[in-house]
């Protein structure tokens, strides 16, 4: 049940899409243009061709696509996107892994931007659905110690004071306190929300900017010697799109889905790298990122297959990346 074929149609039923011109958000409104859906799209410039281009040349976008301009931190910006929609796929939030000013950056634009857009999911009673996007930042820093006999699932939350404690997880902090928000708001609300939380994700770029997922590669193969001593999950971006619309489609999906094909460390992208690519100069220095993900651990996508998600295998996703890596020049290889 991989193909887009098999997905419910959507028939001209209309969605919103937060953010949609990041690298998971774009694939998102991809699949659902494929799918025959309207879709209105939220950006925050629409008059960007960075931002907007790469979306309007989407098969099916001159008909059932439409811009949106919107800003995470004013109240009331997405009621016009969100207006008359079945569904919302709340997708927006900076994914900056090392932000200058934290609070600025990313907490407050996830934690009021997720407290806005669920306010105008509020207003509307056309709306059946929302479909939240948090990540794996928001399971895995809870204390517990990971290794190899160690099964991460959905009942695993990441601890905010555990995340407040260190410099690099200002991001994990936003997705953690973003996630929890977002279920206290539903709740309250009753709201009916399914919560995404995909892992490090990579595959094909359709926008024209790197986001930073896909950086992790490129820092990889661009000649800086150097790879963090990490064991990390990793998904296919098509999956991550794939899940989220069968989540709104599946009227029984419910609670969070954690989406990961399989844990690598960094030493074994490696090796399957040069198997790739095998006249690549790679990286020989292993440096310190966050000890707690030092080891290998498992994580069960059971729950995220029972959508019908069949996991692309991390050697096609890595290759994926490193071609769209090329064919954007971010890479000469």
């Amino acid at each position: 049940m991989n193909s887009m074929d098999e997905f419910t149609k959507g028939n001209g039923r209309k969605v919103c899409v937060t953010g949609a011109s990041g690298f998971v958000a774009s694939w998102i409104v991809k699949l659902l243009l494929q799918s025959g859906y309207v879709v209105n799209a939220t950006v925050r410039d629409p008059s960007d061709p960075k931002k907007t281009e790469h979306l309007m040349e989407l098969e099916g976008a001159k008909e059932r696509l439409h811009l949106f301009k919107a800003e995470l931190m004013e109240e009331g910006s997405f009621d016009s996107a969100v207006a008359g929609c079945e569904g919302v796929f709340h997708v927006a939030s900076p994914v900056i892994f090392t932000p200058k000013d934290p609070q600025a950056d990313v907490i407050d634009p996830a934690l009021k931007g997720t407290h806005n857009v669920l306010a105008s999911c509020k207003k509307f009673s056309s709306v059946k659905r929302v479909i939240f996007t948090s990540s794996g930042a928001a399971i895995f820093f809870n204390g517990r110690t990971l290794a190899p006999d160690v099964l991460v699932d959905e009942t695993w939350f990441s601890d905010p004071q555990l995340c407040k404690g260190s410099d690099v997880m200002w991001y994990t902090l936003s997705k953690t306190l973003a996630e929890e928000a977002a279920w206290k708001f539903a709740k309250e609300n009753e709201i009916d929300m399914v919560c995404m939380n995909p892992t490090m994700t990579i595959g094909p770029m359709l926008q024209p900017t790197l986001n930073e997922s896909v950086a992790s590669v490129l820092n990889l193969i661009n000649g800086s010697g150097l790879y963090p001593n990490h064991a990390c999950p990793w998904v296919h971006v098509k999956n991550v799109a794939e899940a989220h619309i069968r989540a709104f489609e599946i009227p029984s999906a419910k609670g969070r889905y954690i989406l990961a094909e399989r844990v690598l460390h960094f030493s074994e992208v490696l090796e399957i790298l040069h198997e790739i690519y095998p006249h690549l100069v790679l990286p020989h220095k292993c440096v310190e990122v966050l000890t707690i993900m030092r080891n290998k651990f498992k994580v069960s996508n059971s729950k995220a297959k029972s959508l019908g998600i069949e996991f692309i295998p991390f050697e096609v996703s890595f290759k994926e990346t490193i071609e769209s890596l090329k064919e954007k020049k971010f890479v000469q290889l």
